[in-house]
């Protein structure tokens, strides 16, 4: 019997698979119940363009006092930085690595704040 997070490494191995074939940079998420991370990775998988996170304390002021980062509204606030992040660093293409987790919520309020920002994926 797989445990939840095995379950879920186990999904996000096919789409990185199938990035990894593309050749382009992804955008990768990672959420927790207190916070959501959002990377940019270059097409080869060697270094991280871009990142963002409801840890930073920048952010952590934005979202408000009681610095919640497992909720949409941080989620968005995250997808957007993201893609100023990217766009600075010269990315403009993605693809979306949701590492298993559910495009539902959180990961769909990420990537759709991203999208609006000017992120193409």
């Amino acid at each position: 019997m797989l445990t939840k997070k095995e379950q879920r490494l186990r999904r996000s191995r096919q789409t990185r698979i199938r990035i990894a074939t593309q050749g382009v940079a992804r955008l990768t998420v990672n959420r927790t119940n207190l916070h959501i991370y959002a990377s940019v990775i270059s097409g080869d998988g060697t270094k991280v363009l871009a990142a963002a996170s409801t840890a930073e304390a920048e952010i952590r002021k934005e979202i408000g006092a009681s610095g919640k980062g497992g909720n949409v509204a941080a989620a968005q606030a995250i997808g957007k930085r993201i893609a100023e992040k990217a766009k600075a660093a010269g990315v403009e293409k993605v693809a979306f690595d949701r590492a298993g987790f559910a495009y539902h919520g959180r990961v769909k309020a990420l990537a759709d704040a991203a999208r609006e920002a000017g992120l193409q994926f």
